[in-house]
């Protein structure tokens, strides 16, 4: 008579480390992956932090809050050792992020700094902290969230040059680390309507209608779809695709009809 396995027998599920998990589109990456990963949710908001990780396990998955100021490499530390803990780390999605600097002309030593240091050198040093368990399952993946703004000039200079800078060590990661098995790509959002453009169409109410003009599908971006992109980046169907930066930006990268509709003046590019 063969045995059912028991709950000791079964292998842990694999640990997802999602960075930024309290914001808009951290808190989708973390539903998405939650049915096949336990998820370590990493942010500094210790309060929403938990908040998420609860609702989770109400929905029957596995979830742990790791508070950390990814700024603080000391911090970054104890939680890969507390993420270890929770079983075989195979994914790292660092999506935690934001913009100090809206122009080079009101850019500071300190903003600089701020921005560099949350968007380029937080995402390095997690990667490095959770190197050892990513690198030896030999089919670990790494997923950044970058921009669009690492890809064209839409403001926030310091911001886009880390994120750009955090594309090219995607790629980097990509060929060094994939004698290992390990994946890496980048994710690259349009204008995704979180809190914090929220925030700006309360100052501006049309600011959603004004980005709309610069996007070919006429829509925006969702956090679902960065979630649903990551998913897919995570699963087998990717299996060999590494090293690139997939923009989820409903064509903001391919250009506007802006240009074309004067160089022609042909109304097949009115909107």
């Amino acid at each position: 008579m063969t045995r059912k396995p028991s709950v000791t027998d079964q292998k842990p599920k694999s640990v997802a480390v999602v960075t930024g998990a309290a914001g808009d589109i951290g808190i989708a990456i973390a539903r998405h992956l939650a049915p096949t990963h336990h998820v370590a949710a990493v942010d500094i908001d210790a309060g929403a932090l938990e908040a998420v990780a609860a609702e989770l396990k109400a929905d029957g998955f596995e979830a742990t809050a790791l508070t950390c100021d990814l700024t603080a490499p000391i911090e970054i530390s104890r939680m890969a050792t507390e993420a270890k803990t929770l079983g075989p780390v195979k994914l790292l999605v660092n999506n935690a992020g934001a913009a100090a600097t809206l122009t080079l002309h009101g850019m500071t030593p300190d903003s600089l700094a701020k921005d560099l240091a949350l968007n380029l050198e937080a995402a390095l040093n997690t990667f490095k902290a959770l190197e050892a368990p990513l690198t030896a399952s030999g089919d670990g993946c790494l997923i950044n969230i970058a921009s669009v703004n690492g890809l064209e000039t839409f403001g926030h200079p310091a911001y886009s040059a880390a994120k750009a800078g955090l594309i090219h060590a995607t790629r980097a990661i990509a060929v060094e680390y994939g004698k290992y098995g390990l994946r890496a790509n980048a994710v690259a959002p349009g204008t995704v309507k979180t809190r914090a453009w929220k925030d700006r169409a309360a100052a501006n109410p049309g600011v959603f209608d004004e980005a709309l003009g610069w996007y070919p599908l006429k829509q925006l971006p969702e956090p679902h779809d960065i979630a649903a992109t990551v998913a897919f980046l995570a699963g087998p169907a990717a299996r060999c695709i590494t090293g690139i930066c997939l923009p989820v930006d409903s064509g903001l990268t391919a250009g506007s009809t802006a240009l074309p509709r004067t160089f022609t003046q042909s109304p097949d590019f009115d909107g």
